[in-house]
């Protein structure tokens, strides 16, 4: 299985930055999804999930802010990142929510001006 997430880049505070993660998960449409973030020397957190029936959860600090979507057909996942802050500077990766697959490489975020 393989997970490759991308869309990152530099941005300014305010703007706004789309993330895909393409994968080539087996059954796809069975599997809640989720964006996570990590800060060099922290811990890797959920950011966002994606329920197979399409409910959302987001994390406190992004709720409002970011937005996750998938694509069954293309077994692709989204996230939608609005107002971007310079806390929200982090690799992003996409994985189930229960960390079933092997992590990609994620994609760097940088937030600043």
């Amino acid at each position: 299985v393989q997970l490759q997430a991308s869309g990152g880049g530099l941005v300014q505070p305010g703007g706004s930055l789309r993330l895909s993660c393409a994968t080539s998960i087996n059954f796809f449409t069975i599997w809640a999804m989720s964006w996570y973030r990590q800060v060099p020397g922290k811990q890797r957190d959920v950011v966002a999930t994606i329920a197979p029936g399409g409910s959302k959860d987001y994390a406190d600090s992004v709720k409002g802010r970011f937005t996750i979507s998938r694509d069954n057909a293309k077994k692709v996942v989204y996230l939608q990142m609005n107002s971007l802050k310079p806390e929200d500077t982090a690799v992003y990766y996409c994985n189930s929510r229960l960390n079933n697959f092997p992590w990609g490489q994620g994609t760097l975020v940088t937030v600043s001006s």
